[in-house]
């Protein structure tokens, strides 16, 4: 039986409630403020202009729906353009090629990019020799994984970096998680193994040293994006920075091992066997990503960690909808299920870290269904929300 309006004006649940709403309406004007809070503050006529557009000239709902759209639209692009090129035959015992040649172009684009907006490098080199290390780490392996894995399975496996976070977090600072932290790696942990055993019944290609492949990626992605944020911060430098000196510094260390190895000119005979559709199809590749990861930094500046994360999840479940439709493939529904259990996980992760925010939200819908169910009136704080 739902209480009765009276119950959240009185009695001693009413100050906690009032402090919960309270906050529920400061969270959920913080979207709506946002742009208007940079402009004000000055920060608006710095930002970096996106696609020609300068995000402090929209609208807080037009910066959303334009990053959203962005996100989608870049990253589809590159989710079917990376897998187009994985299905060439030979493609797969050249993925490191791959990844130099989006290395280049990375690198090409940012250096456009400082030169147009006439930036400076302000990270020392020193810090760049590792940080270009851990993304090589993170893309060549995780372009070579595809050579043993099915699309899907390695998007899945990229969107648990949870994982090797929370372990490296527990053996190198000795931190403590909580039972929500804990939770959420567990549902992980049982979707990803469900979803390993369904692929490898189905899968006739697949293979577990792409897995090992996989989570090597993913634990270089989790080194890096603290490592990348503690020098962005340090030494106050843009994105753009960071990506040209990432990606140009890695092409060097790339280059030098496919060289070592005579792997360069093995894969350079094999691209020039079709050059136009190969090469087309990696700038296209690259240009997308690029864009794509543009587009999430905006994201994150602008609203903040929840909702650039709610919106690349959205993106990896279309982009695995997108792999089953257009490219055959054999389907299970143990694929859905233990699919879902990771959504739940990481769904979890993202509601713990930001508690705060979301508590109050909740509260809000829980006490608007309540007193429609009870026919009450609304309290007059939960009504102004």
């Amino acid at each position: 039986m739902p209480a009765p309006a009276a119950y959240y004006r009185t009695g001693p649940a009413a100050r906690s409630v009032e402090i919960m709403v309270k906050a529920g309406q400061d969270a959920s004007s913080s979207f709506q403020n946002n742009s208007a809070r940079d402009n004000a503050n000055g920060e608006g006529n710095k930002s970096e202009p996106l696609l020609g557009v300068r995000m402090e000239t929209l609208s807080s709902t037009n910066q959303f729906l334009f990053c959203t759209a962005g996100i989608l639209f870049f990253y589809m692009i590159y989710g079917y353009v990376q897998e187009a090129l994985f299905h060439i035959s030979g493609m797969k015992s050249h993925a490191l090629y791959l990844t130099l040649a989006q290395f280049a172009l990375y690198s090409c684009f940012s250096y456009l990019e400082m030169r147009l907006q006439q930036q400076t490098r302000k990270i020392p080199i020193e810090t760049y020799l590792f940080l270009a290390f851990l993304t090589l780490g993170t893309m060549g392996l995780s372009n070579l994984s595809l050579g043993y894995l099915n699309y899907p399975t390695q998007v899945i496996f990229k969107s648990c970096k949870l994982i090797p976070v929370m372990i490296g977090s527990v053996i190198i600072v000795g931190r403590r998680y909580g039972p929500i932290d804990i939770s959420a790696v567990m549902l992980m942990c049982v979707g990803l193994a469900w979803f390993t055993l369904a692929d490898s019944a189905v899968y006739p290609q697949f293979n577990y040293t792409g897995i090992l492949i996989i989570m090597l990626a993913l634990c270089a992605d989790a080194l890096i994006g603290n490592y990348q944020e503690k020098a962005m911060k340090q030494h106050d430098a843009g994105n753009t920075e960071v990506v040209l000196y990432s990606y140009g510094i890695g092409f060097g260390y790339l280059l030098a091992g496919l060289v070592g190895t005579g792997n360069f000119l093995h894969s350079v005979q094999y691209f020039n066997e079709d050059p136009v559709w190969k090469y087309s199809h990696v700038a296209l590749y690259a240009l997308s990503g690029y864009l794509g990861i543009k587009f999430v930094l905006t994201a994150i500046k602008l609203f903040g960690a929840l909702v650039a994360v709610t919106v690349t999840t959205l993106r990896k479940a279309l982009t695995m909808t997108l792999s089953f439709i257009v490219f055959s493939k054999p389907f299970t529904v143990q694929y859905l299920w233990s699919g879902l259990i990771i959504l739940l996980g990481v769904s979890l992760n993202v509601y713990g870290k930001n508690r705060a925010r979301i508590d109050p939200l909740l509260l809000q819908v829980w006490l608007r269904f309540s007193q429609r169910r009870s026919k009450a009136p609304l309290p007059a704080d939960v009504q102004s929300v």
